[in-house]
């Protein structure tokens, strides 16, 4: 009886040798596959394509599925897992957020710091993650990637550089219509095939709010709309549309694109009425055909394309009030736009009023979030100081109403004191 049970113990002895020599020789050189990084640990992070790799051990997927010793050969260095171990930590792991926000701008010329600015008063103040999408012309890329990935927020944000593209046969017309690039963002839909939902914005706008309040606007379409825009004017006398358009426009004062929330998968999908054929087309199918017949009728480009589309069909377009659009056009001969006397929720600087002294209102909210760095104390390095300033602007229409340009940043910025207290 005791021989048997000698050889059982010798057996187990053997082969628990045997797996021990196993895994030795997999963590010495297992197969490729098997040591890929996981989708289990992805990470929201404002990198192009490429960038991780240039940075080795500290941005490879070191995670409960993916330990240190199963990556790549020659992806560590000798630190690896001390660098590993103190970079994932749990309350530094970001996963990736299965359904963030979307924003897309188009920047060409001397559109950076303008853009830039945009893009850190989006960030600024949101909840949920962001995806910036940036269309912008080659020779910006590298200035872009520099700034956005000293930010460091990468739990916050991630983004995409895109080349400027047009349909070959076509470029030039959609290149130079209007200002340069600007009809870029006729094409998201077709380009961005996989984002559902997109809040396209000029580069000249400014968040005073979240980015979420805007994006829950979504949640009040109804079956038809695909598309949300605030009116091009309030006030039908001052009007640009109603008194001067060559082509049909929305509504009664036409719409303005500068803020535009989509829901790119019903744009995708839904067939258009138009005023060139009898066939509904895609919208893909409907772009080119509408500039050839309005191309001499227009004078805001893809703006006016925008109005002659919904002017057809207006059951598409949800519209939001103007203090989601706030520009100059709302204060300049005094104050129309209603809904702003709770504060104004994202300021429009059209027409270069950022950088000239003819709103001096406008510009001040845009250089004091110009200025603006991330780690500053928001209430003494940006609300005092914009205070002030704005105080100057008396003078002047919209000077004159100017603490609606500090109400809804105030309540963000108390909002977001409450968020950070509440971490802690």
């Amino acid at each position: 009886m005791r021989r048997p049970a000698w050889r059982l113990v010798l057996l187990c002895l053997v082969c628990g040798f045997c797996s021990l020599l196993y895994a030795l020789t997999q963590r010495g050189g297992g197969s490729t596959e098997a040591q890929q990084p996981g989708a289990a640990a992805a990470v929201w992070r404002g990198a192009l394509d490429g960038w991780q790799s240039s940075v080795r051990c500290k941005n490879c997927s070191v995670s409960f599925w993916n330990p240190y010793w199963m990556l790549p050969t020659g992806v560590c260095g000798k630190d690896c897992f001390w660098e590993a171990a103190f970079r994932y930590h749990r309350s530094e792991q970001h996963e990736l957020d299965p359904d963030p926000m979307h924003l897309a701008v188009v920047a060409c010329g001397e559109r950076l710091e303008e853009t830039i600015t945009m893009l850190k008063s989006a960030l600024l103040f949101s909840i949920k993650p962001l995806k910036f999408h940036i269309f912008a012309e080659d020779q910006l890329h590298i200035d872009f990637s520099t700034i956005l990935n000293s930010w460091g927020y990468s739990e916050k944000f991630k983004y995409t550089i895109y080349p400027i593209s047009f349909p070959s046969e076509n470029a030039a017309d959609w290149r130079k219509l209007f200002k340069p690039c600007a009809s870029q963002r006729l094409f998201l839909p077709l380009i961005l095939k996989d984002v559902d939902s997109l809040l396209y914005v000029d580069t000249d706008i400014l968040f005073l709010r979240p980015v979420d309040d805007i994006w829950s606007f979504l949640k009040e379409f109804n079956s038809t709309q695909i598309a949300a825009m605030a009116s091009e004017h309030e006030e039908p006398r001052i009007g640009w549309y109603n008194r001067f358009a060559r082509h049909p426009y929305y509504g009664k004062t036409g719409v303005n694109s500068g803020v535009m929330l989509m829901n790119m998968t019903r744009i995708r999908r839904k067939h258009f009425k138009n005023d060139m054929t009898t066939v509904r087309l895609h919208w893909g199918e409907m772009l080119m055909p509408l500039l050839k017949k309005y191309k001499l009728n227009i004078t805001w480009g893809d703006q006016d394309l925008l109005n002659i589309v919904f002017s057809h069909n207006p059951e598409s377009l949800y519209v939001f009030p103007c203090q989601w659009n706030y520009r100059p056009d709302h204060c300049i001969y005094g104050s129309n736009c209603e809904g702003a006397d709770d504060g104004i929720f994202i300021l429009h600087g059209n027409r270069g009023v950022y950088h000239d002294n003819k709103q001096p209102a406008f510009r001040a909210v845009y250089e004091a979030l110009h200025n603006f760095s991330f780690g500053d104390d928001i209430i003494h390095s940006l609300l005092h100081p914009l205070e002030l300033e704005l105080q100057k602007t008396e003078h002047t229409y919209c000077g004159r109403i100017h603490k609606l340009f500090t109400k809804q940043l105030t309540k963000s910025i108390d909002d977001f004191s409450k968020r950070q207290s509440n971490v802690r």
